[in-house]
């Protein structure tokens, strides 16, 4: 062994112990949701992420020793970045456009205002600036995806970690309400096709469960629902970098925080641009299709242990205590963009 490969496993030696442990739990969880779904029959799914920061912080008590620590600080703020970045690969520009001017104006403007309520929201409830940045961006954005690249840009606070866990999880489980009523709310509405897609697409935090409940009513539905969901995604961008900028400029110490430029997300945006130009070109199909997809999985493998990690850190204790007004924050939240969004359909016919 030379002495530069040596040299560069000893560096990484100290990371070795969290990393492995977080990817262990990721396994767990993959291999546990195929399972859990069909104990459902097939109709009720929890997702490998909300397992994986289960299985973590049951495991807690063993993870939280000086031996795990630097590996799974590693994958919350390094690697789960690139898995972010990753996710730009999903969005075409061409997509984009097709959407329109108004619908386009409409989805922002829910999202600004979803973002604005949580902040409203959390000094309403006497919650941490914090966690109002982290209900109002996973609601306005993706999800768990969202809380996970906001939490990157946050100052550090105390219970920071227990209300990222906190976030994803209400984040899919709002989702998966949302999936399964708001098709019916569409249909109570009166709302076309086209409106229900928007709809759909507009609201619902993750991408699987807008899919599903694109589905539950038409392909072109889902289509449509899907194009505006992964607007809302492209625009993950400037909401982590506004959000980053407001909260040291309405407090964030120096010391804390800096504006944050992250290079992760600027990687998202180019390769967004990528995507649009290599998925218009069918002689490059054979090649850039299969490495689009093999990158796609390595962002869900990366986030999933990521998120492992952050469950890993995260004691069961320290999620209890953060009490009701929590949920009432995050539902607040989605309950606006809800609002705001079928008012807008409504209001524009």
């Amino acid at each position: 062994m030379s002495v530069a490969t040596s040299s560069s496993l000893s560096a990484w030696r100290p990371f070795l112990d969290g990393i492995l442990l977080s990817a262990a739990v990721a396994i767990a969880a993959a291999l546990a949701e195929p399972f859990l779904k069909s104990l459902g029959g097939g109709q009720v799914s929890v997702p490998a992420v909300v397992i994986a920061l289960v299985i973590g912080m049951l495991l807690h008590p063993l993870a939280n020793a000086a031996r795990f620590e630097p590996g799974m600080t590693f994958c919350v703020k390094k690697l789960l970045r690139w898995a972010i970045a990753l996710l730009g690969l999903r969005v075409a520009l061409g997509d984009i456009v097709a959407l329109g001017l108004t619908t386009a104006l409409l989805v922002v403007l829910a999202m600004a205002v979803t973002v604005v309520s949580g902040f409203a929201l959390a000094r309403l409830l006497g919650r941490e600036r914090g966690f109002g940045a982290l209900g109002g961006v996973a609601t306005a954005v993706c999800g768990a995806s969202a809380a996970l690249a906001t939490a990157s840009v946050l100052p550090d606070y105390r219970n920071k970690a227990a209300d990222v866990a906190f976030a994803v999880i209400a984040m899919n489980a709002l989702s998966t309400l949302a999936m399964l009523a708001y098709p019916l709310i569409c249909v109570w509405l009166g709302l076309n096709a086209t409106q229900t897609g928007i709809m759909l697409g507009a609201t619902i935090h993750d991408v699987a469960q807008v899919v599903g409940a694109g589905q539950s009513v038409s392909d072109d539905v889902a289509n449509a629902a899907v194009i505006v969901k992964l607007f809302r995604v492209f625009l993950l961008l400037p909401a982590v970098l506004l959000v980053g900028w407001w909260m040291v400029r309405e407090g964030g110490h120096a010391s804390d925080a800096k504006v944050p430029v992250p290079v992760f997300a600027f990687v998202f945006l180019a390769l967004c641009l990528l995507n649009s130009v290599l998925a218009t070109q069918p002689a490059l199909a054979g090649i850039y299709l299969p490495l689009r997809s093999a990158l796609l999985e390595a962002s869900r493998w990366g986030l999933l242990v990521a998120i492992a990690a952050l469950g890993l850190g995260t004691s069961i204790a320290s999620m209890a205590r953060l009490g009701w007004r929590h949920l009432v924050l995050v539902t607040g939240t989605s309950l606006v963009i809800l609002g705001v969004v079928t008012g807008g359909l409504l209001a524009l016919g």
